[in-house]
């Protein structure tokens, strides 16, 4: 069977496909909520296509594809083999290894900021990340440090003042007379703006580009519309590990058609249980969810901290992503650590009762 043959018999339905050449090693990985229109977009319209999958296509020379029920298993599963096959065409997701955090170094008279391949707990600095685009941190950090006048090319260890001050990129951290409290404070609204806590520097940065504009200095407005758009990923970046480390458990319905549902229990990054049930007997039903939720999030080990590293951040953003996003028709509730404490008969059915109410 030729690949237009094969094209033409994929179903319409969400799942993950294989690219493969004339070696029958698999060189790409992806994902769709329609297969058939996405496999066969690749060879359809190679005017509009990028360098990559020009390339691509030239290599291809057969596919595989895996049926999911929908198209949230679809991106799980999609993470999950570009992880394990790391396929030549896959950029992303292939190498966590490679993701980076932000370092606030704060045992310093001026306390520093770097880009870090690790984090550390013990160290006494604080962390923000991991990032999966190194490229993107450090041109967010460079739009902080310009705009925030801290780019000091002496490391603040000289007493004549560096070229950056002559150029105004710098408050005068080299020289002996500078403020220490105006750096702090500087400092002090960088961390609350990578923790999400305040985005007034944001807005600051807005106005500056919003300013260069009208002033028709339309390079420099271009340049800090790619820093406001980095310093706007570090934050969402943030968002994305602080849902998944603080709604540890999470129970998600989504509607298959024909009266059929897929139940799921997510615990931070972790898929932990998917089934299809029919809506049919929702009192059955509820009992038993209830008792799958008892018995996936009711332990010990449920009141343990989930922190989000280079291995886990990549499912965190789809789940995150994927429950954010308001096209979806998926249902879902988090259920508290303070729920299992005090769990009973009526609470449970409260939570179970708002799962199901978009469903019927």
């Amino acid at each position: 069977m030729n690949l237009k043959e094969k094209i033409r018999e994929l179903p319409s339905s969400p799942g993950v496909y294989l690219m493969k050449d004339s070696l029958n090693s698999i060189i790409y990985v992806g994902k769709s909520k329609n297969l058939k229109n996405r496999v066969g977009s690749y060879f359809q319209n190679s005017k509009s296509h990028s360098p990559k999958v020009i390339k691509l296509v030239k290599n291809l020379k057969d596919f595989d594809y895996i049926l999911t029920d929908t198209e949230f298993e679809a991106f799980i599963l999609e993470c999950k083999l570009i992880k394990t096959i790391k396929p030549i065409y896959n950029r992303q997701m292939k190498n966590p290894k490679s993701y980076s955090y932000i370092k606030i170094i704060v045992n310093e008279k001026y306390p520093g900021i770097e880009i870090s391949n690790e984090s550390s707990e013990i160290d006494g600095n604080i962390y923000f990340g991991p990032y999966t685009s190194r490229n993107t941190v450090e041109r967010g950090i460079d739009g902080i440090k310009e705009f925030c006048k801290i780019l000091c090319s002496n490391n603040f260890r000289k007493t004549s003042s560096c070229l950056n001050y002559s150029l105004g990129l710098c408050i005068g951290m080299c020289l002996d007379n500078t403020p220490i409290k105006q750096y702090l404070n500087i400092f002090d609204k960088i961390i609350k703006l990578l923790g999400g806590d305040d985005k007034s520097l944001l807005t600051e940065m807005e106005h500056k580009m919003n300013s260069l504009s009208d002033n028709f200095d339309f390079e420099k407005a271009a340049k800090y519309r790619d820093y406001i758009s980095a310093v706007n990923y570090l934050i969402d970046k943030f968002k994305v590990i602080e849902f998944a480390e603080e709604n540890k458990n999470i129970a998600l319905l989504e509607p298959l058609g024909d009266n059929i549902i897929k139940f799921f229990l997510i615990k931070g990054n972790k898929l932990l249980f998917s089934k299809k049930y029919i809506l049919k007997d929702i009192e059955n039903l509820k009992s038993i969810m209830k008792n799958n939720i008892l018995f996936y999030f009711k332990d010990k080990g449920s009141k343990n901290l989930i922190g989000i590293g280079k291995e886990d951040i990549d499912e965190a953003q789809i789940i995150y992503s994927y429950l954010k996003n308001k096209s979806n028709s998926c249902n879902y509730v988090i259920i508290s650590e303070k729920c299992f404490s005090s769990l009973n008969e009526a609470s449970i059915n409260k939570i179970l009762d708002k799962l199901l109410f978009s469903m019927n």
